[in-house]
This record gives structure tokens, sequence and C-alpha cells, in this order.
């Protein structure tokens, strides 16, 4: 494959190279090495494995939450962003933009963000519109590096590295150009095609990226491009897959195949790809069936207190499924206690190895506790809390 498959480098007025794409998806027929074949079995195996598993799963929307705040996370780290998934999860009930780190800010847009799409995205139609929509609550209000106008494509040219188009690394196509090219993608996003599902998913974020049709964002994105679109195939029966904590881990090399992407390397792209979906499968999958197994331990314990213990501890047991970062102000709100039956809850649950003290503050309100048990199952690959020290059970 060469370079003239998706597009070729032009000279434009001011002198630079930029790169106008072919009409997508390429004409020539895309040959799949019997690796890559076997590869895109395996994944779609491990997709119905993994929509297997999260069917056992109670309550799914609390676990899917701390699925989206670790993609943000990632996906925001990718971006040069240097909040941890700690810093989003303790600043989530504050509304974006109060007073808040900008890198922290940024997690949480990207959050707004999914919430937006994978609530909009039932029954809607997956085209240039719904792109926008996400690009604007991704990007209102937002820390940008340069004016992102939000939810609207780029009016003027752009560029990847560098300090002008002359010196850039990559620059995409011109305004005409990029709309020919967007609405191409929008109709293969839509096509009946014949193409293998998870090979159309790698290149429409391949392609994506090559149009970067906005000022800023264009990464974050694309990003949630690939799970919308494997939600709307029904590939996932639950927005549960995430590529973004796989493409951070291979930062550099992730960046190396988008642009061998411009380049004609087309298969080199897709098997990278794949791999990131086997990968991100088999953690999702080994993550759900952990939280089932730690569920059940914590349930157990929790019902050998006594009913009134074991009512409140059930409830606060249910919030750190969606909050596992909490403060009294939340143990209060869950159980209607007062801040000694607040404190005595926290307690109880120490005792019990369900949570454990985080960090220290100036006054009561500004103490943290961590449910470390689960948050170690989202967190292995950024910090990782100490187990609780205590599993005994209190009969309070």
């Amino acid at each position: 494959m060469n370079d003239l498959i998706i597009g070729r480098y032009i000279t434009q007025p001011g002198g630079y190279k930029a790169f106008i794409p072919h009409h997508f998806p390429p004409k020539e027929y895309l040959e799949l090495s019997d690796r890559i074949i076997r590869k895109h079995t395996e994944a779609i195996r491990l997709l119905g494995k993994l929509d297997g598993i999260t069917e056992l799963l109670p309550d799914k929307n609390l676990f899917l939450r701390m699925f989206i705040r670790k993609d943000a996370s990632s996906s925001s780290q990718i971006e040069g962003t240097n909040a941890s998934l700690a810093d989003s999860v303790e600043s989530e009930n504050v509304e974006p933009g109060n007073d808040l780190p900008q890198d922290v800010d940024d997690i949480l847009h990207y959050i707004n963000a999914l919430d937006y799409g994978i609530e909009r995205m039932p029954g809607f139609v997956f085209n240039m519109r719904f792109v926008r929509e996400l690009h604007e609550r991704l990007m209102l209000g937002a820390r940008s590096t340069q004016l992102s106008y939000p939810g609207e494509f780029r009016t003027s040219q752009n560029w990847i590295s560098g300090t002008s188009p002359a010196n850039a690394k990559f620059v995409p196509p011109p305004i005409p150009e990029m709309k020919e090219a967007l609405s191409d993608l929008e109709k293969f996003i839509n096509a009946d095609d014949s193409y293998l599902p998870l090979v159309k998913a790698a290149l429409i974020h391949a392609q994506f990226e090559t149009i970067h049709p906005f000022n800023d964002g264009n990464g974050r994105t694309g990003r949630m491009l690939i799970t919308m679109f494997l939600w709307d195939k029904k590939l996932l029966e639950m927005p549960i897959l995430y590529l973004s904590t796989f493409f951070k881990k291979h930062q550099s090399y992730y960046y190396e195949r988008l642009n061998g992407y411009h380049n004609g390397e087309i298969c080199e792209w897709v098997e990278f790809f794949l791999d990131g979906v086997i990968e991100t499968a088999n953690s999702a999958i080994k993550t759900c069936a952990a939280i089932t197994k730690l569920r059940e331990q914590d349930m157990m314990k929790i019902q050998q207190l006594n009913r009134v213990a074991s009512e409140a501890s059930m409830k606060i047991l249910l919030g750190l499924y969606k909050m596992p970062i909490v403060g009294i102000g939340d143990i209060k709100k869950w159980t209607k206690y007062t801040d000694k039956g607040s404190y005595n809850a926290i307690d109880r649950m120490e005792k019990l190895g369900i949570l454990s003290p985080m960090k220290k503050g100036d006054n009561v309100y500004a103490q943290k506790w961590i449910y470390s048990n689960y948050w170690n199952l989202f967190d292995n690959e950024m910090e990782t809390w100490p187990l609780p020290s205590s599993t005994r059970v209190n009969h309070r």
C-alpha cells in the first residue's frame, strides 16, 4: 500500500504541503493478512464475552461510571493533562469551570461529553451534527491551546506540531477538502458495507484524526467516537469498552501508527487498533469478574451486622460503587445520619475492610476515605492505594 490509497500531499499557495484525502473509503481493496483476520476474530469473541459478563453486573450504570472516568483521565492525559483519576473523582461534585484546577476541569468536561453521547446515541443518527455536539460538550468553557470554537468545524488551516504549517509535522486538509472528507466519513460510518466492524472502527478513528476538523480537541473527540460507533453498531450492549488507557500506555507508538496511516500503512494501524481492543476487552472482563466477586464478599460482611447498621452500610456500599472516594458529607447524604452517626458508619466500614483513610484535612469535611479494593480494580495502571488494614466484622 502507498500514500495514494488514503491521499496525497499537495503544495498550497503558502508554500507548505497539506494532506488531501482521496475519496473515502479507498477504492482499492484493503488486503488483510491472516494475522489481522485472526486478531479480529479474537477481538469480536472477547467483546461477546465482555457483553456476557456485564449482563451479570447488578446496578450496571454505577459501575459504568468508573469505566467512563478512567477513559476520561487517560484520554485527557494523552493531550498533556496531569490530573489523575483520583483528582477527577474528588472534584466531580463540583460544576466544571468553578475554580477547579484546569487539568481536573479538562477531565470533567470529557466525562460530561461522554455522558451526553451515551444519553443521546440510542435511536440517534450517527452524523457530523452528533460529532459537533460531542465537541461542544467537550470544549465549551474548557481550557484550550487556542480558540476552540466549541461545536464548530474549523474555518482556517490548522497543523500538528511546529510553529506554522511550513515546519509542521503534519498539515491536515484545507477547508474545502476537509468538508468533502467529512462528508465521505459520515457516509462511511452509516454505510451498510462488507468491512469487518472493528476494522471499520479503526479506519473511522484514523480518518477523523487525519481530517482534524476542529481547532482543538480532535484527539479526545476522535477517541470518543470509537466507543460510540461500537455501541451504535450493537457490538457492545453497554458502552463499556474504552481504548484511551491502551493508547496512553503506548502513546508514542499510537502517534507513530496514526502518522503511518497517512502514509498508507493502513494494515499496521488496524493491527495496532485490534491489539488495543483485545487488551482492553480482556482487562474489562477481568475487572467485571472481580467487581462481582468483591461485591459478594462485601455484601456478606454487611449482612452480618445488625439490621439498622446493615441497612445504612448497604446504602454506603451502593454509593461507593459510583463514588469510591468519599467525605463525611457524602456519607451524611446517603444515610441521612448526623455527623456523629456518619463517623460511626465510616468507622464500621473501616473495620469491615471496605473503607480506608485516604487523606486528612484541616477540618472534618476535608477528610477523605477510599474504597480501595474497588478503586484498585480500575486504577491499576495509575496510582494504587493500600488495602484496608483490617477486615474483621464489627457487630454494631
